[in-house]
């Protein structure tokens, strides 16, 4: 006689069904890959994407040096915190260089990190930036798939990953990458927002205020923002006829009202991360005009002619965005706005898509614009231009999404042809970047020759990322040539180097090897520098290492020992 339990196992298995229970127990990896294939295909893309940059993110930041601001702004930072501590008694945060023109958000939370995490602080700093940087990607895929669907937003978030000036920033720019990560995100919560409006969501008001109050908590410039929710209030207002006897004037002010909310959690949180800003009501328009009229001794170089960083021509800025970002990625971008145009005009246009285009342009194009127009100060290439290249990222996301679903209208041949060219195009960038690895930030496209058209004939390695590999190169060779040298041990060299303290001695391995401490730049016995603005040619000597990445040399490391002590060199 069976049991109970055996007789309805028997009629289930008659009956061609199954007991869920048993399903669940034997099945548990098709069930997973049912779940998962209730996902769309490039969504899962993007996904295995940004878990793998920050696989390779956790595995490699070591390999970025410390930039040349790193080491003020993490002072900063903890001037911040000693100002709250100290019940506001300790005012030196107000009088530390001009950082107190900048917000310090990231400086903060680094600072507050690094007494819960035990390792460097620098360490800590890259890692942090660079989950920052992911961060931005995943809001330049989200916001070209909330615009024309998944395979944009896969396009967007590997045009970035692919983008030297993004990626290679990603590690040591702690400033840069972190307000332009804000901005993108603020972005696509202000697009949420607009296709809302007079009455959006209350977690996108808030979303949208917490990102913004971090841009501006790093960058005045993040006040841009504000001009933003004003064109998207403009592109957003209902037209005379789909009105339907609501003025244009209520929707517009019933609109900043609900935004209002946004701006002051955004004010508040720009006034905890910059003390300054809260000292006076008109202190962050000080620091904005401040900004304005920087005019320094910094030097940069386009085209091989150098400037002063007041002097730049009007177009610096538009020329190295064209130089500097992939072609596929201006291609694509310039494809979007040119469909939004297109769209427009026919009968059967999407008013959000178009709308929505059409912002993401004007944040492109707007402070662009303002730059060329007020001629503002500039160096460093692209460097704090950075938040535009997000915003080309999601825009090169739709227009190539675009023009493979025009070519598959056409001819599936057609559409597979296109696939195959940007798949190419994006293989090389990626290839290139590995090849490049660490310094992808030197990345330039074709309209220049790559990076050996850009050699000493625009900005470089302007932070001396290379110099823990030239500090490398110069112990390997004093290993090699020193060892039987009975002074060897207590020998002692001077090293001059082209760039900043703080990198060199957190890279120096070697007790004989110091900072310069001559009296005379040109009495160290060793020197290193960059090729940016031919700073290798400031000193002579024989040259005994070289960093190259694409057969070109981004360093040199020369002995001038020869030259500092002659006498000696020649008894030997």
């Amino acid at each position: 006689m069976t049991t109970e339990t055996e007789r309805i196992v028997t009629e289930v298995k008659l009956a061609g069904e199954r007991i869920p229970s048993i399903a669940n127990r034997a099945f548990p990896l098709r069930n997973a890959i049912r779940w998962i294939a209730r996902f769309e295909a490039h969504d899962i893309a993007t996904v295995v994407l940004m878990a793998a940059l920050v696989v390779i993110a956790l595995f490699t930041y070591k390999h970025y040096a410390i930039s040349n601001d790193e080491g003020v702004q993490h002072h900063y930072g903890e001037l911040i915190i000693a100002y709250y501590t100290s019940g506001f008694r300790d005012q030196s945060v107000f009088s530390f260089q001009n950082l107190y023109l900048y917000g310090g958000l990231f400086d903060i939370v680094a600072v507050a990190l690094g007494h819960v995490v035990p390792i460097d602080p620098y360490d800590l700093r890259h890692i942090l930036c660079a989950l920052i940087g992911i961060g931005g990607i995943g809001a330049a895929a989200a916001t070209a798939r909330l615009i024309a669907g998944p395979r944009a937003g896969l396009i967007a978030a590997i045009s970035l990953t692919l983008c030297g000036a993004w990626y290679g920033s990603m590690f040591n720019h702690t400033k840069d990458i972190p307000f332009a990560a804000a901005m993108m995100g603020a972005a696509l919560f202000l697009i949420r927002i607009a296709r809302l409006l007079p009455s959006p969501r209350a977690g996108d008001i808030a979303a949208f205020g917490l990102l913004a109050g971090a841009a501006l908590g790093v960058r005045i410039v993040g006040l841009l923002l504000v001009i933003y929710a004003g064109f998207a209030i403009a592109l957003y207002l209902p037209r005379r006829w789909q009105s339907h006897g609501r003025p244009q004037l209520r929707f517009a002010v019933e609109s900043l009202l609900s935004m209002l909310p946004a701006l002051v959690l955004a004010y508040v949180i720009m006034i905890l991360a910059w003390p300054w800003a809260a000292l006076a009501p008109l202190n962050p328009i000080r620091g904005l005009l401040a900004f304005s009229e920087f005019n320094y001794a910094i030097r940069t170089v386009l085209v091989g002619q150098v400037y002063e960083m007041a002097n730049v021509p009007r177009l610096y800025v538009p020329i190295y965005l064209m130089i500097r970002v992939p072609l596929l990625t201006l291609f694509g971008a310039a494809l979007a706005m040119m469909f939004a145009q297109l769209r427009h005009r026919a009968a059967s246009s999407n008013p959000w898509q178009h709308q929505e285009i059409t912002l993401l342009a004007l944040m492109v194009i707007f402070p662009l614009a303002c730059q060329v127009i007020w001629h503002g100060p500039a160096f460093t290439g692209l460097r704090h231009f950075l938040f535009l290249i997000p915003v080309l990222a999601a825009l090169a996301g739709i227009g190539l999404d675009k023009a493979i679903a025009a070519l598959r209208t056409r001819s599936r041949v057609l559409a597979s042809g296109g696939l195959a060219v940007m798949t190419a195009c994006l293989l090389w960038d990626a290839v290139t970047l590995v090849r490049l690895h660490p310094y992808e930030y030197l990345l330039y496209n074709s309209l220049v020759g790559g990076l050996d058209g850009a050699s000493r004939r625009y900005d470089l390695d302007y932070w001396f990322s290379s110099m823990p590999e030239a500090i490398s190169q110069l112990e390997a060779y004093l290993r090699r040539t020193e060892p039987g040298d009975p002074n060897w041990p207590t020998q002692v060299y001077s090293v001059a180097v082209c760039g900043e303290r703080l990198p060199f001695e957190k890279a120096v391995t070697l007790p004989q090897l110091h900072w310069d401490f001559m009296p005379q730049w040109n009495q160290s016995e060793f020197f290193i520098a960059p090729t940016h603005l031919n700073c290798d040619g400031d000193l002579d000597g024989k040259i005994i290492g070289a960093v190259e990445r694409l057969g070109v040399a981004i360093a040199y490391v020369k002995d001038r020992r020869a030259l500092t002590r002659p006498v000696t060199t020649a008894r030997r």
